[in-house]
């Protein structure tokens, strides 16, 4: 690190966890970040503030007037722009030593796979099961943890997956992809605006943990919060032997 890089990441660097190798470790990673809306936006503005070394940031959508209640990484200027382009702008004005690549698409799962095996960690931010359970797979594929999150209405949730340790389950062992489950978006039900907040920045805190090496991941635990009593929950996890995703038979047929 430079000099202005140790003065930068001072506070960082007085952290005995983490230090100057922590820091530089942080500096050296690549960071996939799905999603640039309510949760993507807080953990991008962390994710460069804390000096990522490279934040891939994927979003097919355009910033949008009702967007600005809670994506804090876009301001009024941007509406009609392409979410992860307003975000790059952003983050720029932050820390312009950080490389944002912006993709401005909805991912197909071979594009998902070929983004997850650049990175180091991998943080969902996306608002649908279906691109949740492409990132899961490869995530299990390509043995990168994944840090997921999601919040509606007042209800969030958020966990670590990192199949990098045996005794991990996966995102498809909590959710089976045909298990009837409803899905809920923020455009019909409504999100409390600091809601998102909260959970994309125990997302992010999650994700410099994990590439740091510091610390204990939040994995094999549900962390869900209900903001209207402002109570914290915690459910353990368990692997799912028979899971047809990340069972040593099955992740072996996906790689």
């Amino acid at each position: 690190m430079n000099d202005q890089q140790l003065l930068r990441y001072s506070r960082h660097i007085l952290l005995p966890e983490i230090g100057i190798e922590g820091q530089e470790r942080i500096l050296a990673a690549h960071a996939l970040v799905i999603g640039a809306g309510g949760l993507g936006s807080p953990v991008a503005l962390y994710l460069a503030s804390a000096g990522i070394g490279t934040l891939t940031l994927c979003d097919g959508d355009a910033v949008d007037l009702t967007n600005l209640q809670r994506q804090i990484v876009h301001r009024s200027d941007a509406i009609g722009l392409p979410k992860v382009e307003s975000a790059k702008r952003t983050l720029a004005t932050i820390n312009p030593e950080v490389q944002v690549e912006a993709v401005p698409q909805r991912l197909d799962p071979d594009a998902v796979a070929r983004l997850v095996a650049r990175a180091d960690v991998v943080v969902d931010c996306s608002d649908n099961f279906a691109t949740r359970h492409a990132i899961n797979r490869a995530c299990v594929a390509h043995r990168r943890p994944l840090v997921s999150g999601a919040g509606v209405r007042f209800d969030g949730q958020v966990a670590v997956f990192d199949l990098r340790r045996p005794d991990s389950p996966c995102y498809h062992c909590l959710f089976p992809e045909e298990g009837e489950l409803e899905e809920t978006r923020c455009a019909v039900m409504g999100v409390f605006a600091p809601l998102v907040g909260i959970i994309g920045t125990v997302q992010a805190a999650e994700a410099l943990k994990l590439v740091a090496g510091v610390g204990e991941p939040l994995m094999g635990r549900l962390l869900l919060l209900d903001a209207l009593s402002m109570e914290w929950r915690q459910v353990r996890l368990a692997k799912d032997p028979r899971c047809p995703v990340c069972s040593r038979q099955s992740a072996a047929a996906i790689a």
